[in-house]
């Protein structure tokens, strides 16, 4: 029996939750909800507009119990639906009717593209490219017209939401250990992490990513962020945020931890004997100094692992203070590469060789003991490996981090530049010791698991943009949405889980299964319909399902298989598949092999030497003859009585075989017919297309006289060259306008500050001051730096493309004539 407790509906006193508390509620499958059937008459216009604008948005949240939240972009509203998951049969979803509409008490400027709901259920974020904003679901709402009005803040005001900033929302997150913590991922690549609970304008913590060092970046795409993803429970991974670049580098920055979250103590702990059993007992100097680091830290951020034993016998969980290192800065780990053999390429240890375009998204999946890292790339294609060893804490001494503190000295914020360690760039090797990784600050190895090609339309304007869930039910599924619809990938080996488990399997490639295409057909000239919406429900007895909405505001609900799919199919290679022995084994029998063999032989029996001497009158002779008579009867004439037995019995069935046979004979005479009277059309068809094959290679022949025919394949350097020239213009171009973008609007907003700093300084002191005028300058002179390498790229560019024309032209004349 299957309880499930809608707590949204319950009691008449709770008036300020309900949005039509007259009418019944009545419960519908949760896909002919009034919701979405209404709306996808045609209210979906505007926002199918806008997702064909942008890229893949999700305008769905579940709140991991009993209510779906879905964001209306055409009425500008939430709708809270409460569902039952398994009702009324074990596969089913039911959702309540009508919804409630939840509305914010603000006007919101920009498009929602993503929502998102904390731990606890309490408060929901309406993300944009520009704007960000949180909705607060319960406390302080009233009541117009039949909406419930909720208190609705904006996050970071004074640096995303600004008329002259340009500066774009790149992917924004819930910290999976704090109700009240969201980290934002920014264009001008600054991750910065918001404590709602105390200030939404100003952030808690900043950190300046800087991947390279100034005036050494080979691309402008390995300094623009794409996206990132915290880490999850496991050691040090859930200190980690994970930090996906535009040409696929993934970078760590560890520790990372919001000021007040909670922690499980015997996970804290664990982490704290680990340094003290593997850092500080190591031979080498970097060690102890990195696991030092360590356990001051984590002594200075959690108080109760440095007391007594009695002290701390009976925590459960722990809470995070306010602590940074006040000489040190958080280094960027990285880039990640992949473990390497001797004769493999350097530049594949980053990027696959079969990823094609830019990355585009990222996703953390914690499987047992791996973590797994997924980069989707916008040709197409998934990039799975697999974290070959554990994420330890590096700093940089000498960089110290900006804090602010209140008027009793406690840190109420930091801000820390964040740069890579270029000594620690090196390929990881398969044959390296454990003791030349272990705490001496190398970023963790990669093991390349597979990369899976989605095989996504090409048909679609621009670059593929895919992102990705996890199944919160069997971990091992990831889910990718993008354009063409929804895919499953499942991955069948877990390198530590199946060591862990005792099994010596080799590496099985993922299994991909589509779950949902919007493509109208692979023929079709129409571009696919994106999706704005996904959900991945399940529930404590083993089911699962997926919601889908599409751009038209069409609901899909769909059960997901989770028993025995990790399963592989089990064959025995050992024993050889006999196909006669099958085809036997498949036939049926008509009249049973004991028949069909004939009767038995039957041995006479031992007769006297003067057996023919004996008179068949005689007492002796009637005794043979007997013998001899028993014997023929029970031997011949019973095999006789089974043989018309058995002709009887089978006789109707032998019957409706030979009428089948029958009936199998007139059809395929009758195929005989047709084909014979479609014979004399397709000799003409025939002979027609050998006439055009005739023709063809006349063609041809004629073509390869032409000069252009033996032009000479282009040489390596000329195909480098132009792969360049292609990544150029794809990536490249869009990444330093956008790097233009940013530093114009930090511009503005440093000259503004700056100029309100000097005029409250004239008052107070008499004079200039020189060096922010120098910052000024110098900030001035970077950007025409960087607008004179873009237009001068810009007419490479265009010199190419016109060089091109001009051939392509000559090629097309010289074809004519």
């Amino acid at each position: 029996m299957r309880f499930n407790f809608d707590i949204a509906e319950s009691t008449e006193d709770d008036s300020r939750r309900s949005l039509t508390p007259k009418e019944d509620v009545q419960w519908v499958p949760l896909q002919n909800h009034p919701v979405f059937t209404t709306t996808a008459d045609g209210g979906g216009t505007a926002a199918t507009a806008s997702a064909s604008a942008g890229g893949v948005r999700n305008l769905l949240a579940w709140d991991g119990a009993s209510r779906l939240y879905y964001w209306d972009s055409n009425q500008q509203c939430l709708h809270r639906i409460s569902i039952r998951l398994g009702e009324p049969d074990p596969t089913s979803v039911v959702a309540a009717s009508p919804s409630k509409v939840l509305r914010a008490d603000k006007e919101l400027n920009f498009v929602v593209n993503k929502i998102s709901i904390n731990r606890n259920g309490s408060a929901l974020l309406l993300a944009g490219s520009d704007d960000l904003c949180v909705m607060y679901l319960y406390g302080r709402s009233s009541t117009k017209e039949n909406a419930i009005v909720c208190r609705t803040v904006s996050i970071g005001s004074q640096v995303y939401s600004s008329d002259s900033s340009a500066i774009r929302i790149l992917q924004v997150s819930w910290h999976p250990y704090s109700d009240t913590h969201v980290g934002i991922l920014s264009s001008d690549s600054v991750f910065r992490l918001f404590d709602l609970s105390s200030a939404v304008v100003q952030p808690e913590q900043e950190y300046y990513l800087q991947p390279v060092e100034p005036g050494r970046s080979r691309n402008a795409a390995s300094i623009c962020p794409v996206d990132f993803s915290f880490g999850g429970d496991h050691l040090w991974d859930r200190f980690s945020v994970f930090v996906l670049f535009s040409d696929g580098s993934v970078y760590i920055l560890c520790p990372v931890v919001p000021f007040g979250s909670v922690y499980k103590w015997e996970s804290i702990l664990e982490i704290y004997s680990d340094a003290h059993t593997f850092g500080l007992k190591s031979a080498k100097s970097a060690a102890v100094n990195n696991s030092n680091m360590a356990i001051s830290w984590l002594e200075a951020t959690f108080p109760e692992v440095a007391q007594e034993a009695t002290d701390r016998e009976n925590l459960s969980t722990i809470k995070a203070h306010s602590h940074a290192l006040f000489d040190a800065s958080l280094a960027l780990q990285g880039p990640l590469r992949k473990v390497c053999h001797g004769g493999e390429d350097e530049d594949l240890a980053v990027r696959g060789a079969e990823c094609e375009g830019r990355a585009v998204s990222f996703l953390y999946n914690l499987v047992s003991k791996d973590s797994i890292l997924v980069t989707a790339w916008s040709g197409g294609q998934l990039q799975i490996d697999a974290l070959a060893d554990e994420i330890q804490p590096v700093w940089i001494t000498g960089s110290a981090p900006r804090l602010r503190v209140d008027s009793f000295d406690h840190i109420r914020g930091i801000a820390m530049i964040c740069e890579s360690i270029p000594a620690e760039h090196s390929i990881v090797k398969l044959d390296q010791p454990l003791d030349n990784t272990v705490w001496l600050g190398h970023p963790p190895p990669l093991l390349r698991l597979a990369i899976v090609d989605l095989a996504l339309p090409r048909k679609t304007e621009g670059s593929s943009l895919i992102t990705m869930f996890a199944d919160p039910l069997m971990p091992e599924r990831i889910y990718s949405l993008h354009k063409g619809g929804v895919d499953s990938i499942v991955l069948h080996f877990l390198p530590f889980t199946s060591q862990i488990n005792g099994k010596d399997e080799n590496i099985k490639t993922p299994s991909v299964h589509p779950v949902l295409s919007t493509c109208q057909g692979e023929t079709s000239s129409s571009s696919p319909s994106p999706l704005s919406g996904f959900a991945s429900l399940s529930d404590s007895f083993g089911y699962s399902w997926v919601v889908v909405v599409t751009s038209t505001q069409e609901c899909v609900v769909l059960e997901m298989k989770t028993w025995n799919l990790l399963l592989p199919i089990q064959i025995d290679k050992e024993k050889p598949i006999d196909m006669e022995q099958q085809k036997e084994k498949d036939t049926p029998d008509i009249i049973s092999k004991e028949l069909l063999s004939g009767p038995k032989s039957v041995l006479a029996p031992q007769a006297s030497p003067n057996l023919r001497s004996i008179s068949a009158d005689s007492i002796e002779g009637r005794s043979a003859l007997h013998q001899y008579f028993k014997l023929f009867h029970e031997n011949y004439v019973e095999y006789a009585h089974k043989v018309y037995f058995e002709l009887k019995h089978h006789g109707p069935q032998l019957k409706r075989i030979i009428d089948d046979q029958h009936a199998r004979l007139d059809e395929a005479q009758q195929k005989i017919l047709r084909v014979e009277a479609k014979q004399p059309m397709l000799d003409e068809r025939i002979d027609r297309a050998v006439q055009r094959h005739n023709s063809l290679e006349q063609r041809l022949q004629r073509l390869r006289r032409l000069p252009g025919a033996h032009k000479k394949p282009l040489s390596r350097a000329e195909r480098e060259f132009k792969s360049e020239l292609d990544q150029f213009t794809g990536v490249e171009l869009d990444a330093l306008r956008s790097s233009i973008d940013t530093l114009r609007a930090r511009l503005k907003r440093y000259t503004k500050s700056s100029k309100d700093n000097v005029t409250t300084q004239r008052r107070k002191i008499p004079g200039r001051n020189h060096a922010q005028d120098a910052q000024i300058s110098q900030l001035k002179s970077s950007l025409e730096k960087l607008s004179l390498l873009n237009s001068e790229s810009t007419k490479k560019v265009e010199l190419v493309e016109s060089a091109i024309k001009t051939m392509e032209s000559s090629k097309n004349k010289t074809i004519l004539s």
